[in-house]
């Protein structure tokens, strides 16, 4: 079932596009009709920057623990998810969006490293971020390009630790999961990633190695550490980390991990 959308209206933030959702990972945006996603370019990897974070959130804090993004009713947390990383994608490459996203995000009846397809997944200027998921589970992908691997980019296929050309600490990242992508703990998803209210702390992995670090947990892309908490806030600076309660108090912004199915 196909269900038309107003992209962000959902979730407040009034921007003037419009799209449909397919309730199953899919959504297109503009007029330009369904292009099938197997004729576009390899783009099926990214993580989701501050910038459309903010944007589709309608807030300068972002989504914090909440990703519904409109959707409602069990599995709300992470269908919303999808739709955000469907969302950003097709703004970055128009088509993309119609690929099958799937955020890399555990809760309390899915596994993360469960929900993506076999590989291989490319970044947006088609380098390999990995070939398999034997090659993603390690500190960093192992079959990565030496250009993204320490460095994951992007929708942009910008590297995330310098947006906009400056270095920023914004290197925590959503996950909800243990070393091997799987749930970490009950406390570790923000109920499920529906509450910015929730108690427990959510389990993040590091965009980028912490303190150039090659291996161990500040290297872990998927499980370094615990953000201080499930409120929405954002917090880059590189002078000041562990701050507050926010999903981004110990470096970041609420960052997710988006792959898609078709490479």
């Amino acid at each position: 079932m196909r269900i038309i959308i107003v992209m962000c209206l959902l979730s407040g933030c009034g921007a003037a596009s419009t799209g449909t959702w397919d309730g199953d990972g899919g959504v297109v945006i503009g007029e330009g009709g369904v292009i099938d996603p197997t004729t576009l370019d390899h783009f099926s990897f990214f993580v989701s920057s501050m910038t459309a974070m903010q944007q589709l959130s309608g807030s300068a804090n972002g989504f914090g623990g909440d990703l519904r993004f409109g959707e409602t009713g069990d599995g709300a947390g992470l269908r919303g998810a999808d739709k955000l990383c469907a969302t950003i994608a097709e703004q970055s490459m128009a088509g993309a969006g119609q690929k099958r996203w799937r955020a890399f995000l555990s809760t309390s009846t899915v596994n993360a490293i469960d929900r993506l397809g076999s590989g291989p997944w490319y970044d947006r200027l088609g380098r390999v971020v990995a070939n398999s998921k034997s090659e993603l589970i390690a500190d960093r992908p192992t079959g990565a390009d030496s250009a993204i691997k320490n460095d994951l980019p992007n929708e942009n296929g910008v590297p995330n630790s310098k947006p906009d050309g400056v270095s920023v600490d914004n290197h925590d990242t959503l996950t909800g999961s243990d070393s091997s992508g799987k749930l970490a703990s009950a406390s570790a998803t923000c109920s499920d990633w529906t509450s910015t209210t929730a108690s427990g702390k959510p389990r993040i992995g590091h965009a980028f190695p912490r303190s150039g670090s090659t291996s161990g947990a500040n290297a872990n892309w998927i499980y370094a550490h615990e953000a201080p908490g499930c409120a929405a806030g954002i917090n880059i600076s590189t002078t000041s980390m562990g701050q507050g309660s926010s999903v981004g108090g110990g470096g970041g912004y609420g960052a997710i991990y988006c792959f898609a199915e078709v490479p």
